[in-house]
């Protein structure tokens, strides 16, 4: 497994221009000494664990919108898990590296910082020793390329991480909309900084919840705002009644399919109907309901109840049918 996200820590002093930088972020002016610096491989245009990879365009407009980010631990996203920040970014392309569909390699790099205290110590301790080393982060997209017929990989038939006729499927990661934040974890993603990505809800064509789910039963990460969530739970909440209903009707038409069939096919065990209901969809049900009814109105037609002197060809009053 490649690993080896926190590329190196900065021993040497800073440049002015890059406490400058730091300064921007900070309500005071801090010394050197002050400051812990340490660089960071963000992302890369490799393929994944995931069986996606970013494009170039992403790569660099990442670089912007890093800047600034956050570090957390495990993507949880409370404020007393802040430990570092980006203060600049750059695009890095490894002359002597390819990646595996053979293009040049290209990474996402971070210069961050973090203020040299007492509750740092055991970070900057793991960062120094390589223990603390692999980061993840949280972006926003709006399309997954497929690499075998270029359309979204969502809405073709193809699946990530199978091959067809040779070739290798997998999503390139475009239309990069936000950068969330980037977090320390044990195992990424990307095989060289790991990514945990989001679909930017703008770009869903206003249905969310639909892409969330198909996501989910993609098995594709995602990440998931409180309204995201409660719009989820009563998703489900409204599937669950959903169900109940459902099951209380298909009951309802399994007791009447059984009970027209004494009427109609008496020779058959009741036992029996009822064990034939039990494997019967809805829409099964139903046509049998439907064919013992018009069984049973043929051999049980509905007549009125003094029906007698008219069936026996006796000549009555018109409408004596119904008088008593």
């Amino acid at each position: 497994m490649k690993q080896g996200q926190i590329i190196k820590s900065t021993a040497q002093a800073l440049k002015p221009e890059e406490l400058a930088q730091i300064h921007t972020y900070t309500r005071r002016e801090m010394t050197q000494e002050e400051i812990y610096t340490f660089s960071v491989v963000l992302c890369d245009n490799d393929i994944d664990r995931d069986f996606e990879c970013f494009d170039e365009e992403a790569l660099y407009t990442l670089k912007s919108l890093f800047v600034g980010k956050t570090g957390i631990f495990n993507h949880d996203l409370k404020a007393e898990n802040q430990t570092a920040r980006i203060y600049d970014c750059y695009v890095e392309r490894l002359q002597d590296r390819k990646t595996q569909t053979g293009r040049p390699y290209m990474r996402l790099v971070g210069k961050a910082y973090l203020p040299r205290c007492a509750k740092n110590e055991d970070l900057i301790l793991a960062l120094d020793s390589g223990i603390q080393k692999e980061v993840s982060v949280g972006c926003a997209i709006s399309r997954r390329i497929c690499s075998i017929c270029g359309e979204d990989i969502g809405t073709c038939a193809h699946q990530k991480g199978k091959k067809y006729r040779g070739q290798l499927c997998y999503a390139t990661l475009s239309g990069i909309t936000d950068a969330y934040e980037w977090s320390f974890v044990a195992v990424p993603a990307q095989r060289q900084a790991g990514v945990l990505k989001a679909l930017k809800k703008e770009d869903m064509g206003g249905n969310t919840l639909q892409n969330i789910i198909k996501s989910l039963c993609a098995q594709q990460p995602v990440t998931l705002s409180a309204q995201d969530a409660q719009a989820l739970y009563a998703h489900i909440h409204r599937l669950e009644c959903d169900a109940d209903y459902g099951r209380a009707y298909r009951q309802e038409l399994k007791e009447e399919v059984v009970r027209l069939s004494m009427l109609v096919q008496p020779e058959i065990a009741k036992e029996t109907m009822q064990s034939l209901t039990e494997k019967m969809d809805i829409q099964e049900l139903k046509a049998f309901k439907k064919g013992y009814m018009e069984k049973s109105a043929k051999a049980l037609p509905l007549r009125p109840q003094l029906f007698g002197a008219r069936e026996s060809g006796k000549k009555t009053e018109e409408n004596t049918d119904y008088k008593i």
